[in-house]
């Protein structure tokens, strides 16, 4: 379990970034993750004063707060107009309404985690993180980052009309995901995304949805074997679901 010295709720990102070099201190989100791990930190630091936990609507985009919560997501209505319920679709599964009202999105995906049902939805869409030291990044460039002790403070998501899909394979409805699929076909750009492979997403820009490049996709990405599910099994998934994603976008065009 874990074994919380001190909390500081600080007052500003400077004062947090300064307490969060240090190895044996660590920046608390929903502590729902966190939590299963066994260590002991020195200093919990507490992002919850800092008001970034809103979603704000500009003209260009949506700014996601980093402590904005999985459930306020879930919810937004002009978040997921613009993505045809993407988002939506991509958390409403994530074990139940108690646990999304806790989990925040900037420990969702500043964990990077394999099996994040989140991250595969972010891929697909325009998104950005905005890092207190390393500024403006594309998603798909966070993803391959190497981690450090730099703060999320915000996602981004620009505004890109186009048709968006998601899919995802559980065993029973709130586990963790066997495999996750998140399609979209915006401003001209087609993505396929494949997530919980179980390793983290995958990310590729396609020429067509069709059924040729589901099997290709499912081909070329790697997959492994745990507990949930065989690398093989995940490997036929990925095809159908990916095919059952095209075939949905195709429908609302």
């Amino acid at each position: 379990m874990i074994k919380i010295r001190e909390l500081v709720k600080v007052e500003s990102l400077e004062e947090a970034w300064e307490l969060n070099q240090k190895r044996t201190n660590k920046i608390l989100g929903g502590m729902l993750w966190l939590r299963l791990g066994n260590r002991n930190v020195q200093k919990a630091i507490d992002l919850s004063g800092l008001g970034l936990d809103e979603i704000e609507e500009t003209e260009e985009a949506f700014s996601i707060g980093c402590m904005v919560t999985l459930r306020q997501i879930e919810l937004h209505e002009g978040l997921n107009a613009l993505c045809e319920g993407l988002l939506h679709d991509a958390i409403c599964d994530i074990v139940g309404t108690q646990f999304r009202n806790l989990a925040t999105v900037g420990g969702s995906i500043f964990g990077r985690f394999g099996f994040s049902d989140v991250m595969t939805a972010f891929l697909a869409l325009d998104s950005y993180v905005e890092l207190y030291k390393g500024g403006i990044v594309p998603m798909s460039e966070f993803v391959k980052m190497k981690r450090d002790n730099d703060i999320l403070v915000r996602v981004i998501v620009k505004k890109c009309p186009g048709h968006f899909a998601y899919l995802s394979h559980r065993n029973t409805r709130t586990d963790f995901p066997v495999l996750t699929v998140a399609v979209s076909d915006c401003g001209g750009v087609k993505k396929a995304v494949i997530g919980a492979r179980p390793g983290i997403a995958k990310l590729y820009e396609i020429e067509r949805m069709d059924k040729e490049t589901a099997e290709r996709l499912a081909d070329e990405t790697p997959f492994q074997s745990n507990m949930r599910a065989s690398d093989a099994f995940r490997r036929h998934l990925a095809g159908v679901l990916l095919g059952r994603a095209f075939a949905e976008i195709q429908g609302k065009e």
